[in-house]
């Protein structure tokens, strides 16, 4: 058993720290697939960025056409979309910049031109530098309407695959004083992940995004790894407490079988040391010329060796138990001859000074299995001698439809009075040595007495003795 101990310690160690390590990949795949979703946020803000502006002059242009002006004048459109000597904007000059805006400047018409750099990705330098050309020809025109803003960034979420349960964009300075305010964020930006963007490099306005935090949205993708490790875990402690669970049964059984002949002598001491002092009183005493004390003593021999036999069907007879193959042999038996008989062969143990008693108010007859009735009241006697003191007071009283057996022993734990029926079950009594077993005795006598349909209960106070009541049905 250290053995195991010490194996199901390495054992448990070994799945804490795979656990651990479990735990620790956990969080390293929670940071990942947060800057995935982070990064997707981001992209999803530029892209509003950029729509936005987009309905933004479709706003303007409808509000034109109604007013019947046009949008901007002839230079000043001259200005956005045409580049000095022909050049279109939008484009790469022969140098490698990228052409983001033409205008005039006092009455001369220039062209701002974005050098690329080629540790970046082109695309993106050049979705930034249309989205400022635009920025600085558009805000000039129409304003911003931070409702329409939001219902964009909402989409461009979804497109991602991203669903917050609450989404709102301000407009701030550098330095986050707000410029342009949402009424959706009057209490503050508290308790949001906050993600910013900035728009105008120029005059350095940012979009500043409130979004409901994401940790949900992350877990929900973790989701499926979550669920299959806590499975994982619950199936190795399920797994790991069967196994305990059942070497302890099989440690138990073990032990059983070390302790069996120790078992053995416990169960078989009594009727040896009775038919001993019988064999002895006729050896050494001169029983030749007493007949009757002769068979007496020759008597109580054979019904010792016969009690060593019914003991030994006994032991068959509880092995047989899950087969639930054992059967009663039922008789008429008259009860108080059967007790009487059973206490005098139990008075002339010698081990103790014994007092048997039994009352009996009137004759009682039962129908019973004799020889399984005979070896419970026996059980009850031989436990009540083993648990008393020196001098052993035993009082059977015999009632039309109980037997009771009381004794002045050491008595039984109240604690323990629950289980004392139960196989193996041993009351604990301390360092005391003097009493051997492994509690099957109790175990058969309730056994066979439900086999009857009997019933059995105990009263019992420490230091004041035990009080076992069979009751039975009146013929």
């Amino acid at each position: 058993m250290q053995k195991f101990r010490i194996n199901s310690i390495i054992f448990i160690s070994v799945i804490a720290v795979i656990f651990g390590c479990n735990v620790f990949y956990l969080v390293r795949l929670y940071e990942s697939i947060r800057s995935d979703v982070e990064r997707e946020v981001m992209t999803a803000l530029a892209d509003t960025d950029i729509d936005d502006m987009w309905e933004r002059a479709e706003r303007a242009r409808q509000m034109a056409k109604a007013n019947g002006q046009p949008l901007m004048t002839k230079e000043e459109a001259d200005s956005v979309y045409y580049a000095e000597h022909g050049a279109i904007s939008g484009q790469v000059d022969e140098d490698g910049n990228f052409v983001t805006s033409a205008k005039y400047d006092n009455g001369a018409m220039s062209v701002k031109r974005e050098p690329l750099r080629r540790d970046r990705s082109y695309t993106n330098q050049m979705m930034k530098a249309m989205s400022q050309q635009m920025h600085e020809s558009m805000d000039r025109y129409y304003g911003y309407d931070l409702n329409i803003t939001d219902s964009i960034f909402a989409a461009r979420l979804a497109d991602r695959r991203i669903y917050p349960e609450f989404v709102a964009i301000e407009i701030v300075s550098e330095t986050d004083s707000v410029l342009l305010g949402n009424s959706r964020l009057q209490n503050g930006i508290d308790g949001y992940d906050v993600f910013r963007l900035c728009f105008n490099p120029e005059n350095r306005w940012i979009y500043r995004a409130c979004v409901a935090p994401l940790t949900s949205h992350i877990l929900s993708q973790m989701m499926g790894v979550i669920v299959t490790i806590f499975l994982l875990m619950v199936a190795f402690a399920a797994a790991f407490r069967y196994l305990f669970r059942t070497v302890s049964k099989l440690r138990t059984i073990e032990e059983m079988k070390d302790d069996f002949v120790g078992n053995m002598t416990h169960e078989l001491k009594t009727p040896i040391s009775i038919a001993y002092s019988a064999n002895d009183a006729l050896l050494n005493y001169d029983t030749a010329n007493d007949p009757e004390k002769k068979e007496a003593y020759l008597t109580i021999a054979m019904k010792q060796l016969k009690r060593l036999g019914e003991l030994v069907e006994n032991i068959l007879a509880m092995s047989m138990e899950r087969r639930k193959t054992m059967t009663l042999k039922p008789e008429k038996i008259d009860l108080p001859e059967l007790v009487e008989e059973i206490a005098e062969a139990q008075r002339m143990r010698g081990d103790k000074e014994i007092a048997i008693d039994v009352q009996s108010a009137e004759r009682v007859a039962v129908t019973a299995d004799k020889t399984h009735l005979a070896n419970v009241l026996n059980n009850l006697i031989d436990n009540a001698i083993k648990y008393s003191g020196e001098s052993v007071a035993i009082a059977i009283k015999i009632a039309p439809d109980s037997i009771e057996v009381a004794d002045n022993g050491i008595g039984i734990p109240a604690k323990s009075l629950p289980y004392i029926f139960d196989k193996f079950y041993r009351v604990p009594h301390g360092n005391r040595q003097d009493v051997r077993g492994y509690g099957i005795g109790l175990y058969y006598v309730k056994h066979i007495l439900e086999k009857m349909e009997w019933t059995i209960s105990v009263k019992s106070q420490e230091g004041h003795g035990t009080v076992f009541t069979i009751n039975f049905p009146q013929p």
